[in-house]
Parts: C-alpha cells; structure tokens; sequence
C-alpha cells in the first residue's frame, strides 16, 4: 500500500509540475509582466495561448518519447524542460524570448499530463488504481495553490524572481518524486477502436475553449481590471486552486453515483454559472466565480473520463487520446482567438468572459439528453 501511495504522490507531483506551475502559474504572472512593462496586456494573452498550444504538441509527442526513454526517463525530460523554461523566462528579453519558454513550458506539461497517469495506473495494484488516479490528477490543484501561495512574495521583488521561484519549486518537486517515478518501457499505443462519440468530443473541447478566460485572464481582472493589485490577483487564483481540488475529487465519486453523462451535465453547468458570475464585473461575485471555474474547470476531465469510460469500455483509452486532443485544440484556438479580441477592445475583460459564457453554454448543450450514447 505504501508503494501505491509512492506511486500516486509521484505521479501527482508530475501534474502539479506539468499542468499547475508549468501553465497555470503563468496566471498570477500575467498583471506583473504587465504591469513591469515587459509585455503589453494582448502579448500576455498570447504568451497564455503558446502555453496551450504547446500542451497538444507534447500530448502528441508524449507516447513516442516514453517509447524512446522508458517512462522515467521521458517524465524526468519533462521535468527538465520545465525547470529550463521557467528559469529562462527570468531574464527580461522581450516578449519573443518568453513565447519560446512558454512553448516549450506547455510541450512539456502535455508529455508529463499525457505520461504520468498511465504510468501509475500500470504500476499500482488493481484494486488501488481508483484511489491513484484521484491523487494524480488532484496534483493539478495543488500546483495551482502552491504557485498562488509563492507568487505574492516573490512578484514584490518583480516577475524575475517570480519566475525563478517557479523554478526552485519545480526542482523540489522533481528531486521528490524522481526515486517513485514509474520505470516501464512506457508509452504503449492506445488498444481497441473506441465508438464515434462527436458531442462527448465536442462538449468536452468546448469546455476546455469556454475556461480560456479563467485560465488566462482571472487574475489580470482581479488585480488590473477591477484595480485590486497583484496579491488579490493571486488569492484569487489559490481559490480557484482550491475549487480544482475538491472538483477533481468529488467528480470520480459523483459520477460512479449518477454515471458520467449526467455528471459531465451538472459539473459543465456549474461552469456556465462560474463564468457569468466573473462576467458580471462584480468584485463580490468574483470569489465564488473562481471557486466554481476551479471545480468544473479542472473538475470536468474526471467526469468526461467516467463518461468516457461508460461508452467505450476496453477502448476508453483510445477514446480519451481523441478527448485530450480536441480539449487540447478547442484550448488553444479559443486562447489564440481572444488575445487579439483583448487587445482590438482595449483590454476589456467583459469581452473575453462573454466569449467564454458562448462557448462553456455551448459545451452544456452538446453535453443535453440523447447525445451521451455512442454511434
């Protein structure tokens, strides 16, 4: 049990480096690159989308290099890039320096996302998996916490310190977990043809394109838009952390309840709700606005994989590779799209909150009645 536990810790550390700090992180960064001068607030934008478009490179590339290294030896690359793109981005050499580093950032959080929960689920006892693959993917909270908890102090002293203190924790991190990591050949191709599933893809890319807004600009509202500073900026992002947290725990045991079709209903409903509230402008509506965007947000891969699993049994895997992607597309298409929609309307956040508003209704009508049984 002990070893399982191992596991799973290490495998959480690899979401929460990949996912949490790796992209996340970069949202608490955005008002104090802004602000610094080092970026206008449209470049920020973009700086965000690179990181997305990055994720489905390294989603594609994940499988390949686990084949390549073993799977140690791929999320140990992946660790690596991080720590390089994020000490990296320290140094204030304009904005085309930090859109490589947060390129590469998002390669290799899709190679450490991609990689890591296979990984335990191959390594741990069968009847242990459930509880695993719960701790793993609750890593992604608690890398959004820990980067909210560290930016206030260290954005003081400017972005640069900011972004090394990313990086000393990405190091700790992965000096914690490089002993527990997985060490199979890694990387196997999915197995079985999965079901046509068009409105699960669908509803599932555009809740990953309606959470842009939240992902990107939370904390540039809180701390610029609604004039609250740098420190709100961030506590508003360690609620949003939380709110992942309990949505990806709660999300696993919801779904074996009411199955995941429905759960996916209620958790992209919740999101519809957590985007109007932020949209509203209102400063009181914006601490449960961020709650609720971090509990269906992140919350939402655990009940699209329940749903996921409930339509294509054996081929669940082949069919959630497809999920990933489409997430990782509908992502970065709605990130690149609403950088220049920020800057053409002079920074208006009202403007890229009612596009996701569109977008995340959008994903709970695909998600309606009578479109969850495979074709």
């Amino acid at each position: 049990m002990r070893a399982d536990a191992a596991v799973a810790l290490a495998g959480a550390a690899c979401t929460a480096v990949g996912i949490g700090l790796a992209r996340f992180a970069f949202v608490p960064l955005f008002p104090a690159l802004v602000e610094a001068g080092w970026v206008t607030g449209a470049q920020a934008g973009l700086l965000g989308a690179a990181a997305l478009a990055g994720y489905i490179a390294g989603a594609l590339l994940a499988q390949p290099l686990g084949r390549a290294l073993g799977t140690r030896g791929a999320l140990g690359a992946g660790f690596a890039a991080v720590l390089a793109a994020l000490a990296l981005s320290a140094a204030p050499l304009g904005f085309l320096w930090l859109l490589a580093w947060r390129l590469l950032a998002g390669v290799a959080g899709g190679v450490l996302m991609s990689l890591a929960g296979p990984a335990v689920q191959r390594a741990v006892r069968p009847e242990a998996r459930g509880r695993a693959a719960g701790v793993v993917v609750s890593g992604v909270g608690a890398g959004i916490a820990l980067g909210a908890l560290a930016l206030p102090p260290l954005l003081r002293l400017g972005p640069a310190a900011g972004w090394l203190g990313l990086a000393v924790l990405v190091a700790t991190l992965w000096a914690l977990a490089a002993r527990r990591l997985p060490a199979d050949a890694g990387g196997g191709p999915p197995r079985g043809a999965p079901p046509l599933m068009p409105w699960l893809l669908l509803s599932y890319s555009l809740s990953g394109a309606g959470m842009v807004p939240h992902m990107v600009y939370l904390s540039d509202l809180a701390a610029r838009g609604l004039g609250l500073g740098l420190l709100a900026g961030s506590l508003i992002w360690l609620l949003f952390g939380a709110g992942a947290l309990l949505g990806t725990l709660t999300g696993g045991r919801v779904a074996d309840r009411l199955g995941g079709a429905r759960a996916t209903r209620i958790w992209l409903g919740v999101q519809v709700l957590a985007v109007a509230a932020v949209l509203t402008g209102d400063a009181a509506l914006l601490l449960p606005g961020a709650a609720l965007g971090g509990f269906a947000g992140v919350g939402v891969t655990a009940v699209t994989l329940a749903w996921a699993r409930e339509a294509a049994g054996e081929a669940a895997g082949a069919l959630w590779v497809r999920c990933t992607i489409g997430y990782s597309i509908g992502q970065a298409g709605a990130a690149f799209a609403l950088a220049p929609l920020f800057g053409a309307t002079g920074e208006s956040h009202a403007a890229v909150f009612a596009a996701g508003l569109a977008l995340s209704l959008g994903a709970l009508l695909a998600a309606m009645p009578g479109r969850s049984r495979p074709s």
